[in-house]
């Protein structure tokens, strides 16, 4: 059955039921002339060539460079402490340091799902720009503390603005996309974010030597410029970030029309559904949503282990401190054809889970190699093993997630639980990586292992649940659609 000729509800607007008449009347106006152009679309593949070119143009350089300097404004803390932030404001006395680094994740975790439903609510060229703004203004006054305490609260702000920004980034990739093609674009701004954290240490050593500039330290400066370039970039996001589909203002109203075909055609859900209380409640009882979670939490240990410890860990192997932000650059370069090539075909036949398990599996290896290899040239191939597969499955992870859901509302729940539980994962790794353990890090290295072995675990555990629920569709045993959708079904 084609999604595109079903007639299309009249939408309202999620979590909107104050809006004016006039704002509702206008949306169904938009959406019944473009109704009426998909009825009579032919689409021409050169016409839809120019118009995911266009998409592309629109939404992938704006959030992957949202999407780096996110990461950077939240990771630059060991940077700066490391640049002299540690001495100035006594972070190490007691546990001043690791408290004020885990006080990040505590309103992060908490507004996650709250804050990517507002989304909808506000829209996304207002809710982004908000918190772009709000926390590219935290991160600037970051420069300007006095006390421990100060930094305290600011890290607990920062963690506040970006809890939302990582899941409505992709609610909107894949609101614009389908199923085949969400991959290959969450590869481009993963891997743009990953690359600029590689950088980020040359960076932050370069702003450093500020040191002195109108009568501030050089770790304020990184604070300082970091946060301004963010505060650049929200301005840039009030004109030019993407709505979603249905809302866009860049597209031809033909274009428009050929872009909503397409994901309804591929899934039924290009237009929004009314989110619920009792909708949110329904949708977290899934069990593999929360099992997605853990996969891509599980995903994060090894991340931490590069963006967090590497650097430590190659100190201890006798490395000058030039040596080791080189090899910590070098070493995520084979990211990016691992990551692309995995991209590619797991987009092209609509299948994950095998690339998520040799994720895991080459995680363990290069883990091992890290931990116990006696030669540290060895030890050092372990941080390249390491980066390359877990770059690839984690974009596998966060797209396998997203395509395995249908509707504007569970979208929003799936996206809030896998980067709140990712973000736990992090914390978890500040606790199984202590500072008694160094340089080595032996128990945080086997926590790793093991916790590829819960994603291996849990990718069992899904495919056998999709692939049961596939089999009753087909032989026509259930009573309802997969996922409440004529003609879906799950992908692996």
């Amino acid at each position: 059955m084609r999604f595109g000729s079903l007639p299309y509800p009249t939408p309202s607007p999620p979590l909107e039921s104050d809006m004016s008449t006039s704002r509702t009347d206008s949306l169904e106006k938009d959406t019944s002339s473009i109704e009426k152009i998909e009825s009579s679309l032919d689409v021409d593949p050169a016409f839809e060539r120019r118009t995911l070119f266009q998409v592309d143009l629109r939404v992938l350089p704006l959030l992957s460079l949202l999407c780096a300097f996110n990461s950077i404004d939240k990771s630059n803390l060991g940077l700066v402490y490391a640049a002299g932030m540690g001495e100035t404001l006594n972070l190490t006395a007691g546990s001043r340091y690791t408290l004020v680094a885990c006080m990040y994740s505590v309103p992060f975790i908490l507004l996650q799902l709250p804050g990517t439903l507002g989304l909808r609510r506000f829209g996304v060229r207002n809710w982004l720009t908000f918190m772009v703004g709000a926390w590219g203004a935290v991160a600037l006054s970051m420069g300007f503390v006095k006390s421990w305490q100060s930094l305290l609260v600011t890290r607990m702000l920062l963690g506040t603005f970006q809890a939302p920004f990582f899941a409505s980034l992709l609610w909107i990739i894949a609101a614009w996309y389908r199923r085949d093609q969400i991959q290959k674009r969450t590869a481009v701004w993963y891997l743009i974010s990953l690359l600029m954290n590689a950088f980020s240490p040359l960076i932050a050593y370069g702003l450093s030597l500020l040191d002195g500039k109108r009568g501030l330290e050089g770790w304020r400066w990184i604070f300082i410029v970091e946060g301004t370039i963010t505060l650049v970039l929200a301005c840039l996001s009030f004109f030019f970030l993407p709505c979603f589909p249905e809302q866009n203002k860049f597209l031809t109203k033909e274009q428009t029309a050929l872009i909503i075909r397409r994901i309804d055609e591929d899934r039924g859900d290009a237009l929004p559904d009314v989110i619920t209380f009792q909708k949110v409640k329904t949708h977290l009882s899934d069990w593999t949503l929360w099992g997605y979670g853990f996969i891509v939490m599980c995903g994060t240990l090894p991340i931490a282990v590069q963006g967090l410890f590497v650097p430590i860990i190659l100190g201890g192997m006798g490395y000058d401190s030039k040596g080791v932000l080189l090899r910590v650059a070098a070493s995520f370069t084979p990211a990016v054809p691992t990551t692309m090539a995995v991209a590619y075909f797991a987009d092209k036949y609509q299948h994950r889970s095998s690339f998520i398990a040799g994720g895991a599996l080459l995680c363990v290896l290069g883990n091992s190699l890290l931990a116990w290899h006696q030669n540290d040239n060895v030890r050092y191939f372990g941080v390249f093993l390491t980066n390359a597969a877990n770059s690839a499955a984690t974009t596998s992870a966060l797209t396998w997630a997203s395509t395995n859901v249908v509707s504007h509302s569970k979208r929003a729940v799936q996206t809030a639980v896998v980067v709140a539980l990712a973000e736990f994962g992090f914390f978890l790794a500040s606790t199984v990586f202590r500072s008694q353990d160094a340089p080595r890090y032996i128990p945080g290295l086997i926590a790793t292992l093991a916790s590829q072995g819960v994603v291996l675990l849990l990718l069992c555990a899904i495919v056998t649940r999709h692939r049961y629920r596939n089999k009753q569709m087909r032989e026509g045993k259930l009573t309802a659609p997969l996922e409440g959708q004529e003609g879906f079904y799950y992908t692996f």
